[in-house]
């Protein structure tokens, strides 16, 4: 069946604040093999211009994708989620998520569409800090194959 068009457009309210910690950017770092000093040493961090470690690029993939999942679980969607493959992840960033940031995603669904039998959603998540200022959007695509025939 495929998913309700009207919902092109509907934003969905921002998540409670997640509390980025440095320990969390370490292991991140760790687990996707990036050494790169400014993701676990303050004094590298800063020597860079940042006022404390910074994130890989793709750590906010956690938090943007949590955040997707109010859009995933919305019951008038009709989306079913045990066909749901990830498609596709981008983001753009105004600057790196830091140690010590409070940030919240609101997300919004940008487009629907049927291909090949298949639907293919387009989650946008505006991801904000503390203050309000705007720091990273990420897209992600969810791919929700088509049910196989009897």
């Amino acid at each position: 069946m495929a998913l309700d068009q009207s919902f092109v457009g509907r934003s969905y309210p921002p998540t409670e604040p997640y509390e980025v910690g440095r320990e969390k950017i370490r292991e991140f770092a760790e687990a996707v093999g990036d050494a790169n000093p400014a993701y676990t040493d303050t004094e590298a961090a800063r020597a860079l211009g940042h006022p404390d470690v910074i994130a890989p690029p793709t750590f906010v993939f956690a938090i943007t994708f949590k955040a997707a999942g109010q859009v995933v679980a919305d019951p008038q969607l009709g989306l079913d989620y045990s066909r749901v493959v990830h498609g596709d992840q981008r983001f753009a960033y105004n600057r790196p998520v830091r140690a010590g940031d409070r940030l919240s995603v609101t997300s919004t669904i940008e487009t629907i569409r049927t291909m090949a039998g298949n639907d293919i959603l387009d989650i946008r998540g505006e991801v904000h800090d503390q203050d309000g200022a705007h720091v990273v959007t990420a897209w992600t695509k969810l791919v929700a194959r088509a049910a196989e025939e009897a």
